[in-house]
């Protein structure tokens, strides 16, 4: 296995990941609230939402569409989109991946890293299904389809 050293980023990949982490921690300082992305649009969607609940909600998600641009602007770097699947293939992910997250109460955002971070069980076994689903659906569209 040869590592593509173009695109390992060590140092990129460690301030994403502690950026990611405060801002967890901010959300569930100031809100309360877990920082799961499936939660955080199914309480947009969801009727009966006070106007507080979704102020919140609106800011989180135009951060996380306006936050690469911003990057862009800052550093004067392109951000490379390479897109995983397209067509049907991408339609029947995103309807698994949301069935997924309902039935396991959660994203792999909202246990991946705030349920870890809590020491929570379900958690920790629900990214134990994400990975080792993750990993054969690799192993069989890499190797086998």
């Amino acid at each position: 296995m040869q590592i593509d050293l173009e695109h390992f980023t060590p140092y990129l990949s460690l301030t994403g990941g502690v950026l990611i982490g405060l801002a967890a921690l901010l959300l569930l300082l100031a809100n309360g609230r877990v920082m799961g992305i499936s939660g955080i649009i199914g309480g947009l969607i969801s009727p009966g939402d006070e106007k507080d609940e979704r102020s919140w909600r609106l800011v989180f998600i135009a951060g996380v569409i306006l936050g690469p641009f911003l990057v862009m602007q800052l550093t004067g770097t392109p951000i490379e989109i390479r897109p995983a699947a397209s067509g049907f293939w991408l339609m029947a992910s995103g309807l698994i991946i949301g069935l997924g997250t309902a039935i396991g109460s959660g994203c792999t955002s909202g246990h991946g890293i705030c349920g870890l971070a809590r020491l929570s069980i379900r958690s920790l076994v629900a990214v134990m299904i994400f990975m080792t689903s993750a990993i054969i659906t690799v192993g069989l569209t890499r190797h086998i389809f």
